[in-house]
């Protein structure tokens, strides 16, 4: 998948443990472990509002994007 989530990099830097974070923004630490594996189909902006706003970052420090292999075979 092109979107790569980098909550683990923002989590290291802030010495934060991903229970401590899921309760700060309100959701299960099994949905986060979702949203941070990059597993998840969608974010809400509500939570990628909390996670920014918890995690002292903006969205850009959390989501990139990167062209895979399919991004490839679309310019040929």
């Amino acid at each position: 998948m092109p979107i790569i989530v980098d909550i683990d990099i923002m989590l290291a830097r802030r010495k934060m443990q991903v229970g401590v974070l899921a309760e700060r923004i309100g959701i299960t630490p099994a949905n986060l472990a979702v949203l941070k594996n990059g597993r998840a189909k969608a974010v809400r902006f509500a939570t990628l509002e909390a996670l920014c706003d918890v995690l002292e970052c903006q969205p850009g420090d959390l989501l990139r994007w990167e062209p895979g292999p399919e991004a490839d075979a679309s310019e040929a």
